[in-house]
């Protein structure tokens, strides 16, 4: 038996706990995604209700945090699906 044949058979008997971790990673990202975007509205919250007067930059730069953690989210349950499928 060739070392490339051990390799995928070894592989193949790992494929269901592969699916298994692919699922929960997804799940933490989504997780992790809505407790960074919870802190970020907080502090914009706690932020505007100290200074009013400069709320829109508040509004703005909450935005792209959030969209930016958004974006780190989506990748990971990307790449989380990728293993799943693949």
């Amino acid at each position: 038996m060739s070392t490339l044949s051990i390799l995928l058979q070894v592989a193949s008997d790992f494929t269901p706990y592969a699916k298994m971790g692919a699922g929960i990673g997804s799940g933490l990202a989504a997780i992790g995604a809505g407790i960074g975007i919870g802190n970020i509205g907080r502090g914009a919250l706690e932020s505007i209700a100290r200074q009013p007067e400069v709320t829109g930059d508040i509004r703005s730069n909450m935005i792209v945090a959030a969209a930016l953690v958004e974006g780190a989210a989506f990748f990971a349950i990307v790449v989380c699906l990728l293993i799943l499928f693949i």
